[in-house]
C-alpha cells in the first residue's frame, strides 16, 4: 500500500519509483524476516504484464512491463520469491486491475491529489468540481479508440485480501492472483455512464496518449475464484460509478 503508483509519473521520474518500490520494498522484506513475520499480502498490479499477448490476462502469461511502475512491481515480486526460498516468507501477490468505487455505506471514498483515475475525475466533472475530463489517446485499436480497462470495486478488493490471509493461515504457498471482473470498458464508456448516473453533461477533451499506457487490459480472475474462493459482488461498472458519485456528492470537499 505504500508504493508509488502513478504510471505517468514513473516514466517522468523513474528514480523515485525504484527508490521507494524496490529499495524500500527490500528494506520492508528484510525487516519482516528479521522479526519472524512470514505472511505477506502484496498490492501488485496488472502493469507487470505490459501489453499482454492474450486477452483476458491470466497469471501464466509472461511479465513484460512497459513502464517503470510495472517493472518495480515485478521486481518486488521476484525479490519476495527469492527471499521466500531461504527465509520461510510466504507472499501472495494480488495483481489489481483498476480499483474503483466507494464504500456503499458512504463512509469512505476516493480522493487523491493529484487525481488521476478516470471514474473520480468523471464524477468531479459531473458535479462541476472540475471543468472537463481529458481523454488521453483516442486512436487506440479499440472499438471507440480509447483505452479499455477492467474495473474492480474496492469492496471486492477488500474481500480478496481477507481471502488471501485465510489462504496463508491455512498453509498456502506463495502465489499470484489477478483481481478483476473479466470485462472491459473504454474511457468513453466510463464517461457516458457517469453522465447517465449523474444526469449531467460531462465535457470531454481529447488529449495525447500517455507514455506507458497499454490499449487493453482485461483480467481472467478464474484462479482467484478457484483457489481463494473469491468472486466479485459489485461486478457492474454502474455500481462502481454510482457509489463513487454518491460519496463525492455528499463530500464535495473530499
Amino acid at each position: 500500500f505504500a508504493a508509488c503508483a502513478l504510471v505517468g509519473e514513473s516514466v517522468e521520474n523513474p528514480a523515485k519509483y525504484y527508490r521507494n518500490n524496490v529499495f524500500n520494498g527490500l528494506t520492508l522484506l528484510e525487516a519482516m524476516i528479521r522479526h519472524g513475520v512470514t505472511s505477506l499480502v502484496f498490492s501488485s498490479s496488472c502493469a507487470v504484464y505490459g501489453i499482454p499477448g492474450e486477452i483476458p490476462i491470466h497469471e501464466k502469461l509472461a511479465k513484460k512491463p512497459i513502464n517503470p511502475y510495472g517493472y518495480t512491481k515485478m521486481v518486488f515480486e521476484q525479490m519476495a520469491l527469492d527471499l521466500a526460498k531461504s527465509s520461510g516468507l510466504r507472499p501472495v501477490f494480488l495483481r489489481y486491475f483498476n480499483a474503483a468505487g466507494a464504500d456503499p455505506e458512504g463512509r469512505l471514498g476516493e480522493d487523491h491529489d493529484p487525481e488521476t483515475h478516470i471514474i473520480p475525475i468523471a464524477v468531479e466533472a459531473a458535479l462541476g468540481i472540475r471543468e472537463s475530463v481529458t481523454i488521453f489517446g483516442t486512436d487506440y485499436s479499440t472499438a471507440d479508440g480509447t483505452c479499455v480497462r477492467d474495473y474492480v470495486h474496492i469492496v471486492d478488493l477488500i474481500h480478496a485480501h481477507i481471502a488471501s490471509l485465510k489462504y496463508l493461515d491455512g498453509g498456502g504457498e506463495p502465489d499470484a492472483f489477478n483481481l478483476g471482473n473479466s470485462s472491459g470498458h473504454s474511457v468513453r464508456q466510463v464517461i457516458d455512464i457517469a453522465a447517465k448516473i449523474s444526469g449531467c453533461h460531462i465535457r470531454a477533451i481529447q488529449g495525447p496518449r500517455r507514455d506507458g499506457d497499454p490499449p487493453v487490459l482485461i483480467s481472467s480472475s478464474e484462479k482467484a475464484e478457484s483457489v481463494l474462493g473469491w468472486k466479485p459482488k459489485f461486478n457492474r461498472l454502474e455500481d462502481m460509478v454510482e457509489t463513487a458519485y454518491r460519496w463525492r456528492h455528499s463530500h464535495p470537499n473530499g
